[in-house]
């Protein structure tokens, strides 16, 4: 119970000063329209005059409808990117305010921080996802074949990895005191070895190996498998096997890299340090 009153104050404060300032709103409605624009035009440019290559992309995608493709990408990528920037970057906002140093000073668990942030992201991400879908079918027609109910569940187990790598993040972010190329960095590495805009076969065998270790390639892979294809959860057990063994592995390393940088950081007295 002692955890639980730091963490739902995080979230609530989090809350007021979101509420406060919606800035925010503008982007929520505008990046999920013009972030996907990009890609799904220059794939209609060269996909041909008659669509000609679709008949290539479909025998190494299995989907001649690469708009979906492309918008399940793009919404785990832009998940991903919130994650990053938002709950990634909180220990060094906190830090960056004078306020981390005195929050430490407090009787509480110091992780019921990090626990206050990621609740928040995630209320944060169910109203972007549902906005994502929302605008989707408005302006690309974005339509479900299989389950929502299954893509729901994918998208609840791939929750542990990815607040786990956030917390691995956050605790890296403030040991190096730089957040943006850190995010950079790791939104890179996921939008190159993940397929968020194209099919894996594409890539080389080394960095195909590598992909299988990540688990968003894995998200995406599910996630179009049931949206696009109608896979049932029998056809995306393995990927979603490996999402619950990558999301307690990742979040066990994201608590234990949490307590070393609390360590550390107590150690050295770099809490307050700009």
């Amino acid at each position: 119970m002692n955890i639980l009153i730091p963490i739902f104050s995080v979230v609530k404060k989090e809350l007021k000063i979101i509420l406060r300032y919606p800035s925010w709103f503008i982007s929520l409605i505008v990046w999920p329209i013009i972030f996907p624009f990009g890609y799904i035009f220059t794939a209609k440019a060269l996909s041909g005059t008659e669509a000609s290559s679709l008949v290539q992309f479909q025998s190494i995608a299995g989907t001649t409808d690469y708009v979906t493709y492309m918008l399940i990408g793009a919404t785990i990528w832009m998940w991903n990117n919130m994650m990053l920037w938002i709950f990634g970057s909180s220990l060094r906002m906190e830090q960056m305010r004078g306020t981390l140093e005195s929050n430490w000073l407090c009787p509480t668990p110091k992780i019921s921080i990090l626990f206050g942030y990621s609740i928040t992201q995630f209320l944060i991400s169910i109203v972007y996802i549902s906005v994502s879908v929302l605008e989707f079918k408005i302006f690309y027609n974005f339509k479900f074949v299989g389950s929502p109910l299954l893509a729901l569940l994918i998208m609840l187990v791939s929750v542990p990895s990815v607040y786990g790598l956030g917390f691995i993040f956050a605790s890296l972010v403030l040991w190096v005191k730089e957040a943006n190329s850190m995010v950079f960095l790791v939104r890179g590495i996921i939008s190159i070895f993940c397929g968020i805009t194209y099919p894996l076969a594409v890539l080389p065998n080394w960095m195909k190996n590598i992909s299988k270790f990540i688990p968003m390639t894995h998200s995406v892979n599910a996630l179009r498998a049931v949206i696009s294809s109608g896979a049932t959860i029998d056809d995306i057990s393995k990927e979603l096997n490996f999402l619950i063994i990558s999301g307690i592995t990742l979040m066990f390393l994201g608590i234990m890299a949490f307590f070393h940088t609390q360590r550390k950081a107590k150690n050295i007295g770099s809490l307050g340090h700009y």
